[in-house]
Formats: structure tokens, sequence, C-alpha cells
């Protein structure tokens, strides 16, 4: 009788559950990386991206601050429109970002990133989360200028912290349908136009200029559907200390970006053809 085939050494086994989550982790994290380096080598992107964030404060806010055209309560308008502004900042970084996928896919990249072993939603989401990355570091700017206005920010290190996570999970979910829609369209001429096309109805179809309570029905049916809206009220509870519903805003963003990295992902492949 033949002797028994030897079992394979431990390191051909497949990795267990947690062993395959460390490694998506690990590729994630160095497709992060990867952004961010993009990042380093063109900084001045950061400064003209938070001159329109400064506009709408120093012009926008201080202007109907004065007026008190906009009932915001007991909270000075400035302060109810600065997490509006935030979220905007990050909403124009990452409504783009499918530019960037076109862009690797003519340069040959996206073909040699989908023969790598790393899954599909792991590329997708390492992009959603650079994107949200770098609205936090333009956050700073928007922060820092709309502290030196006086706008009353919480020194709380926590609300602070759930503020990023918010403006992370936000700015993942728009890049994530930006890239749904390079997806479909396959073009950079088309991205564009549909990304300018979307991305004021999504801005001013939010609570991020006024109250709910101001907006006409059907403009309060848009605002309930929006994910941008969940993400205002998030920043401005956390930041400012307005009410807002933070189960039901992060249980949004987060509902929301998921589903979005798995449309994503699966027109991803449509993309490199």
């Amino acid at each position: 009788m033949s002797a028994p085939l030897a079992a394979p050494p431990a390191a051909w086994a497949s990795p267990g559950p947690l062993r395959q989550v460390g490694l998506l982790l690990s590729r994630m994290g160095t497709m992060c990386l990867m952004e961010l380096q993009k990042l380093r080598r063109d900084r001045t992107e950061l400064v003209t991206r938070a001159i329109q964030p400064a506009l709408w404060l120093l012009i926008f806010g201080e202007t109907f601050t004065r007026l008190r055209a906009i009932p915001t309560g007991n909270t000075p308008y400035l302060d109810y429109l600065a997490p509006g502004i935030l979220a905007q900042s990050a909403l124009f970084i990452a409504i783009f970002y499918g530019i960037q996928i076109i862009w690797e896919r003519d340069a040959g990249v996206l073909a040699k990133l989908l023969v790598t072993p790393t899954p599909r939603a792991a590329l997708v989401a390492s992009k959603a989360f650079a994107a949200g990355l770098r609205a936090l570091v333009q956050a700073v700017i928007v922060l820092i200028l709309a502290a030196l206005l006086g706008v009353s920010i919480t020194p709380n290190p926590l609300k602070l912290v759930g503020m990023a996570v918010a403006l992370v999970l936000g700015s993942a979910f728009f890049c994530c349908l930006s890239i749904v829609i390079a997806g479909l369209v396959l073009s950079r001429d088309r991205l564009m136009g549909i990304g300018q096309a979307i991305t004021m109805p999504l801005f001013f179809g939010s609570n991020a200029l006024y109250p709910v309570d101001l907006m006409p029905g059907w403009l309060k049916v848009v605002n309930h559907v929006n994910p941008l809206s969940y993400e205002v009220e998030a920043l401005r509870g956390l930041l400012i200390g307005t009410p807002a519903r933070l189960g039901l805003d992060f249980g949004v963003l987060v509902g929301a970006m998921l589903a979005a990295i798995g449309v994503a992902s699966a027109l991803l492949g449509r993309l490199a053809r």
C-alpha cells in the first residue's frame, strides 16, 4: 500500500477568517497610503479647494448673520452654517473622485490593480476612505477659519472624533457615488458634467444652509433622502450642540456607504474593459 500523502505545510493552508480580514485591511491601508502620497505631491490643491468654503463663511455667513434673514433659534447663523460648509467642502472633494478612476483606467493602472489578489471592494473602499482623509485635512482649514470668525466649536475631543467619523463616512459615500457614475458613463467629460449637475442640488436640497422647517414640502422629501442632510445634522450636533439624531445619522451614513461600495465594486470591471 502506498503511504498516505503528507498534510500540506501550514503556510500553504488557506488563511482563517481573522487572517483574511487582516490581509484585507492591510491592502486597504496600502491603497490609502498610495492615495495620500498623491496629496503630498500636490499640496496646493488643498489651498485652492479651501477658497470656496472660505468665501461661503466670509461672505454668505457674515452677511446673513447680520441680516438675520434665516431664523436659527438661539444659534447664530454663522455657527449654524459652519457645519454645512464643512460637509459641502467634503462633498466637492469626493464627488469628482471618479475622474481619478477613469484616468487610472486610461493609464493602464486600473487593469493592473484588478488582477491583484485585492478584492474590488477593498480597492473601492481604499479610494473612498482616501477621499475621507483628504476631506479631513481640508476640514482643519475650514474649522480654523470658522473659529477665527467666532464660531463656537466644541473642544470635546470625543465629539471632534465623532465629527471626523461623520465627515469620512459622508465623503466615502459621495466618492463611491462618483465611481458609480464613472462606471456608467465611462467618460471624464460626462462625469464632470453630471458631477456639476448634481452637486448644487445635493447641497441646496439639504439642511446645510437653512432649517428643514423653512423648506417647502417637496424639498423636505428631497432632504429626507439626501445623505448629505444626515451628515450635516451629525456635524452640527457634534460641533455646536444642536439637537441631532446621531444614531439615525450615523446609521444612514454607514448604510449608504456600504451600499455605494457594493455598487461601485460591481461596476469597477466595466470601467477596465
